[in-house]
């Protein structure tokens, strides 16, 4: 077997007892008491903060105060009443910068209220049982066509099929989820987590789900809108942007994107290679858990490498703290300059940054850094537009998810406007469906 120090890329640097360990949940679930415990330090605010943070809108007081009243059935039901996909949202939202950040604790004490994990106490418990709390409406004969099984595409959908409406969801991958499927840290979302959540989804009915179906290929917008009463775009950003340096084309340099797909997917993590020497290009939260999964896997030494300084990064400051303490080294104000080796990546060198009135510039000084594998993580980009209006690199929509096309709507990361989180994606889905079904129905 391999160890962390086999120079290279290479398979199996750590045991598969050590890997089990490494990618275990990162956040253990809480039992009952641990609930009761957590839920009784809420104050259970009026006009809450915390409510007002949540992209979805959650009534978080109120699902708090059913856990503390030993009804967490109820309190799932609050949470999927504004976001049905509550159990994932709970794994992966960045409730240290949104709801328990607003906190009233958070603010008096330094030690906010576990929402996060309350919500996730929750939903478990209802998805335990397989029980899906929402029942179908009567069909109403429409028919909705949805492009994207991921965050946004689920949301309407489900919403869409709650109100009666027949709903096909077509998506390029072979597997449904998206982003929380394909491109969300494994420790983030273990026992195959995504997949029953779509499946559990999927049970209150009325949905179809056809993968291996490709915008642009094997559909289009014009057919779509002739098929169905209306159509929602959730395609996500499937183009990946490239480094664009000297060298970039050497064996050892990909996409992080690429990398997160090929583990999430891995039926054997100790099959999966990474180098020794591993550097990651970005400042977002595919970097992270690129440069993450890339020490739990076995790498010696990884660096995140960042053109700005930390306050720039996208990345919550809890993400940073997280990939430090998993031995993550933090490079701020470098960017990359060139990839050196003799055919495959030895070195990378990296040019110091400075910013003076927001505009960041070169400062002439250079160093390079052992590696064997570089990833970069410097954002990705709209694929195909649809022949929509768009805004800056993306969709142009109004609040409520309209394109510039009557019966088209968009919502997720493909469309303006959004934050490109998981919890943004699936409100604005629902919005969307709500927007879609009043519209078909006559009253808007």
């Amino acid at each position: 077997m391999n160890s962390p120090f086999t120079n290279g890329i290479a398979a199996q640097r750590l045991d598969a007892d050590a890997l089990t360990e490494n990618f275990s949940d990162l956040h253990a679930p809480l039992d009952g008491h641990e609930a009761a415990v957590a839920a009784d330090r809420c104050y259970f605010c009026h006009d809450a903060p915390c409510t007002t943070a949540c992209p979805t809108d959650i009534d978080i007081p109120l699902f708090i105060r059913q856990i503390a009243t030993g009804t967490p059935d109820a309190a799932a039901k609050t949470i999927f009443d504004m976001n049905i996909l509550g159990g994932m949202c709970a794994r992966v939202c960045p409730t240290e910068d949104l709801c328990e950040q607003a906190c009233v604790r958070e603010i008096a004490e330094g030690k906010p209220v576990e929402i996060g994990r309350l919500q996730r106490f929750a939903t478990d418990t209802v998805m335990a049982k397989g029980v899906m709390p929402f029942v179908r409406a009567d069909a109403t004969g429409k028919k909705v066509a949805v492009v994207g099984a991921g965050p946004a595409g689920l949301s309407c959908a489900h919403r869409l099929a709650m109100l009666g409406h027949g709903v096909t969801v077509y998506d390029a991958m072979q597997k449904a989820g998206g982003l929380n499927e394909f491109g969300i840290a494994a420790y983030k979302s273990t026992d195959d987590f995504a997949a029953r959540e779509v499946d559990w989804l999927c049970s209150i009915g009325g949905i179809e789900i056809k993968t291996g179906m490709t915008l642009g290929t094997d559909l289009n917008i014009d057919g779509l809108a002739k098929d169905f009463d209306a159509v929602f775009l959730s395609v996500g950003l499937g183009g990946v942007n490239a480094l664009s340096i000297y060298g970039d084309d050497k064996n050892g340099v990909d996409d992080a994107v690429s990398f997160i797909r090929d583990l999430r997917q891995t039926s054997d993590l100790a099959a999966l290679p990474v180098g020794r020497n591993v550097v990651v290009i970005g400042g977002g939260m595919t970097a992270v858990d690129a440069a993450v999964q890339s020490k739990l896997l076995g790498a010696q030494n990884v660096t995140i490498a960042y053109r700005r300084d930390r306050d720039a990064m996208s990345a919550s400051r809890y993400e940073q703290d997280l990939a430090s303490s998993f031995g993550v080294n933090l490079m701020f104000n470098a960017q990359p300059k060139a990839i050196h080796g003799n055919g495959a990546v030895a070195e990378i060198e990296l040019e110091y940054t400075s910013s003076e009135n927001g505009k960041l510039s070169g400062t002439g000084e250079t160093v390079r850094l052992p590696a064997d594998q570089v990833f970069s993580a410097i954002g990705q980009t709209l694929t195909t537009d649809c022949g929509l209006k768009l805004e800056g690199r993306k969709i142009a929509v109004t609040d409520t998810g309209r394109t510039s096309r009557d019966g088209v709507w968009a919502g997720g990361d493909c469309a303006s406007g959004g934050d490109d989180l998981t919890v943004t994606a699936v409100a604005e889905g629902r919005d969307a469906a709500t927007d879609i079904h009043e519209t078909l129905m006559g009253s808007k």
